[in-house]
């Protein structure tokens, strides 16, 4: 089964862990409070529950190329226990299985980018800081 697509001109968000769901709301919540344009499609489907990068990674290998997603990111244990929400960004792409923590303030900007392949997920992931998060650009 191909891994949910997003609508147009926004970015996955899977919800892989299942443990909070005042946490999942808190997530959300985050993101749509980072700018107030709709940048994420939520997916919340327990078949993703616990599910790996690897895993992820090998069904979208099964999936027909023109229905493969570029990049996706999860809600996973250490987003819903950080209130900062650090979403994992996992390329699917170009370095399949290469990930950086987006926290949701910094979520619009990567996602807008993405999205329009403006730019591609090594600019956000080579730019990430000592403990593996994007936290922009220095200008903020």
């Amino acid at each position: 089964m191909p891994l949910p697509m997003p609508k147009d001109l926004t970015s996955t968000v899977l919800r892989t862990d299942f443990s909070d769901d005042a946490a999942w709301s808190a997530v959300q919540a985050a993101i749509d409070a980072a700018d107030g344009s709709p940048h994420a499609t939520c997916v919340s489907d327990p078949r993703f529950d616990g599910a790996t990068v690897q895993a992820l990674i090998e069904e979208e290998a099964a999936t027909a190329e023109d229905g493969r997603l570029t990049y996706l990111f999860l809600a996973d244990a250490t987003t819903m226990a950080d209130p900062s929400c650090p979403l994992l960004a996992v390329d699917l792409y170009d370095e399949p299985g290469r990930t950086c923590r987006v926290p949701a303030r910094w979520y619009p900007d990567v996602s807008a980018n993405l999205s329009i392949a403006n730019m591609d997920f090594a600019d956000f992931a080579d730019a990430a800081d000592d403990s593996g998060a994007f936290r922009g650009w220095g200008d903020d």
